[in-house]
């Protein structure tokens, strides 16, 4: 073993190379030169800020200065609670259940349960941060990453709300990097496509590999093939009760 693969070790980073752990001890001294509360971030933490900026540490401490400011803003006692997002949740448009084949935890969104005229845009950034630390909780130890299906089976105009999802994207690209590995978007109705030609360019390119549409006629052959059955939704073929 050379020797900064073992000293990597001994300070709990056996999971990536030593260069990479290097680069985050690197990106912790320039941001704390700047702000100190990156002390509260695990160095894992620190090296999906890295990664998603490709390893530049100029770049990376932007984006980490950047999302230090906003959780003192979004989160000013350090997490957002049930309660703080009460109404939201009584809408009922997110279910988390069971883990992909990978063992991601996996997401189900519904898109025809949404309505921007019913939904004030601060609470609704509140409520998208509070599911993304929700599923992050659900990750399991060596799993950085989480899975979503977005279901917009009766999707219409009145669900349209360019505005929620270019915020959504805002917060879950710049907040909270590395941390989607993938969706399917199924059930699309042809008049989605025009609200997506309107987002799409507000998606880095990382992220716009991630999102995969399946035809009606692929559905089952492909959420067999990224979900087991007992960790599939009854609503989709699968074992698992919600």
């Amino acid at each position: 073993m050379e020797r900064g693969d073992e000293q990597a070790k001994q300070n709990g980073h056996g999971d990536g190379d030593a260069a990479e752990w290097m680069k985050v001890a690197e990106l912790r001294a320039v941001v704390e030169a700047q702000d100190p509360a990156v002390k509260e971030e695990d160095d894992s933490a620190l090296r999906r800020f890295l990664r998603a900026r490709d390893h530049n540490i100029c770049k990376a401490s932007a984006m980490l200065l950047m999302y230090l400011a906003w959780k003192r803003a979004a989160k000013p006692h350090g997490t957002i609670t049930d309660e703080d997002v009460r109404d939201e949740i009584a809408k009922d448009r997110v279910h988390m259940h069971g883990f992909d084949c990978l063992g991601r935890p996996m997401a189900y969104l519904y898109g025809a349960r949404h309505f921007p005229t019913r939904r004030d845009l601060d609470d609704f950034k509140r409520y998208v941060a509070y599911l993304l630390d929700k599923i992050c909780t659900r990750l399991p130890v060596g799993q950085g990453k989480f899975a979503a299906v977005i279901d917009l089976k009766g999707w219409g105009y009145a669900n349209c709300d360019i505005r929620g999802y270019v915020a959504t994207l805002e917060i879950m690209q710049n907040y909270y990097p590395e941390r989607l590995g993938r969706v399917l978007m199924i059930n699309v109705p042809y008049i989605f496509m025009a609200a997506w030609k309107i987002v799409y360019p507000f998606i880095d390119e990382k992220t716009k590999k991630k999102f995969v549409f399946v035809a009606n006629k692929d559905l089952d052959a492909t959420l067999r093939d990224a979900i087991d059955k007992s960790q599939l939704l009854e609503e989709y073929g699968g074992k698992l009760k919600p």
